[in-house]
């Protein structure tokens, strides 16, 4: 099977004022393509340092990083943008909507940098707002949304580019039990139906319960790795 992630003895450490923190300590792990997988674990595990070290928007301190065979610690922030341009959805707790936009502006925006033509943009904006039960809202701004429906849009953002990856940063931390158990339902749905692989980090217990695996972190170490 063939692996889009990849780390090899992945490290992290902050200084400061003299202090080191070691956010991570030599993690190697591999996800294949498709996967439904969470990184769980308490605050401070090495979670969200891990999704970050993934996604090349912070560098290891050693170790490598492997996305689509690109090894992020030989690549420039250039090409880092670029892959996460092109090839990673990112889906956050906080939605990150921009609210001057309206829903379809804000999912068309990822195509609009890749250079996608408008009429492309908007049939596959219409598609998606379909998969994620929000027909009819492509004209409403974030404000006059809930919470529920903001991260419905955000996870449209994630996927409508078609990328290889979407990246989930705890997802349902602001939501109530019923959206988020929605919310996961319908990202389930959409990795089987996609066959994009989804990457979450989280301490919430729905997502361990639905996820197909389950990567364990604690003091920056992989402590277990199960499938389910």
């Amino acid at each position: 099977m063939e692996h889009l992630i990849r780390t090899e003895n992945v490290e992290k450490t902050y200084v400061s004022d003299s202090v080191r923190v070691h956010a991570v300590r030599g993690v190697s792990f591999t996800v294949a393509r498709g996967e439904f997988t969470a990184l769980v674990g308490p605050s401070g595990s090495g979670k969200t340092t891990l999704l970050n070290l993934i996604s090349g928007l912070d560098s290891p301190t050693a170790g490598k990083v492997f996305l689509n065979q690109v090894d992020l610690t030989q690549a420039d922030d250039r090409e880092r943008s670029l892959l996460r341009r092109d090839h990673i959805g990112f889906i956050f707790q906080a939605y990150n909507l921009i609210p001057v936009l309206t829903v379809c502006e804000n999912i068309e925006y990822v195509m609009l940098l890749q250079g996608v033509e408008k009429s492309e943009r908007l049939s596959r904006v219409k598609a998606i707002l379909g998969d994620v039960g929000l027909d009819g809202y492509e004209h409403r701004y974030p404000l006059q949304l809930s919470g529920g429906q903001q991260q419905r849009v955000a996870i449209a953002r994630a996927m409508v580019s078609r990328p290889d990856l979407v990246l989930a940063d705890e997802p349902t931390a602001n939501l109530d039990s019923h959206s988020g158990k929605a919310l996961l339902e319908m990202m389930h749905a959409l990795n089987r139906k996609t066959g994009i692989t989804f990457l979450f980090s989280t301490h919430d217990p729905m997502i361990m319960e639905r996820a197909d695996r389950l990567v364990t972190l604690k003091d920056g170490m992989i402590d277990d790795d199960a499938d389910r």
